[in-house]
């Protein structure tokens, strides 16, 4: 292979790369924007734990307590 071929090949590598990581990024940013206005998830409830990470503190949300999940 030649330098331009090798170069040009680079440049489609990056570029799709790009995008992938674009496509990747923006659809998790809708993903995280449907939930917060669906209701099914309270992202301010989270954004709240910066300032208020004491030990002392509630907890966010509850956890179930299953038996027959734990390792054994």
């Amino acid at each position: 292979m030649d330098y331009e071929t090798l170069l040009t090949i680079q440049g489609y590598t990056k570029f799709f790369l790009i995008l992938f990581v674009f496509v990747v990024f923006y659809s998790y940013a809708y993903s995280i924007y449907k939930r917060d206005k669906t209701g099914e998830t309270d992202f301010e409830k989270y954004s709240n734990l910066v300032h208020d990470d004491a030990s002392s503190s509630s907890p966010l949300e509850e956890r179930e307590n299953n038996i027959d999940n734990k390792e054994k």
